[in-house]
């Protein structure tokens, strides 16, 4: 089963490690107490819209590129077939890639 909540927290965990940001800073700019942040990327707390556009903010990133990776994983996890013009992003695991046709792997 594919957990949504887990999909975003990859995807938030991935974002601000590729900005080199700490846990910490990220929870402080966009006030959100550290343990409930970490929880998220974890995946096991469900995030609300607003700490997530919070969240976007402080890793300077707008929320429609985030939840569009996390759209992207969500393809994958699920088997669909992607147009062409879709490529699977670099920063999906490879566990999950595996299995597509190399055309749609960047």
């Amino acid at each position: 089963m594919v957990l949504m909540r887990q999909e975003i927290g990859d995807v938030l965990r991935d974002f601000r490690l590729q900005k080199g940001r700490t846990l910490r800073q990220v929870a402080g700019e966009a006030s959100v107490a550290l343990g409930y942040l970490s929880e998220v990327e974890r995946g096991q707390k469900e995030a609300s819209s607003e700490i997530l556009a919070a969240v976007a903010d402080a890793l300077d990133t707008p929320l429609s590129v985030i939840m569009g990776e996390v759209s992207e994983r969500l393809s994958v996890v699920e088997g669909l077939s992607l147009p062409m013009a879709h490529r699977v992003p670099d920063t999906v695991p490879a566990e999950l890639v595996s299995g597509f046709t190399p055309e749609l792997v960047s």
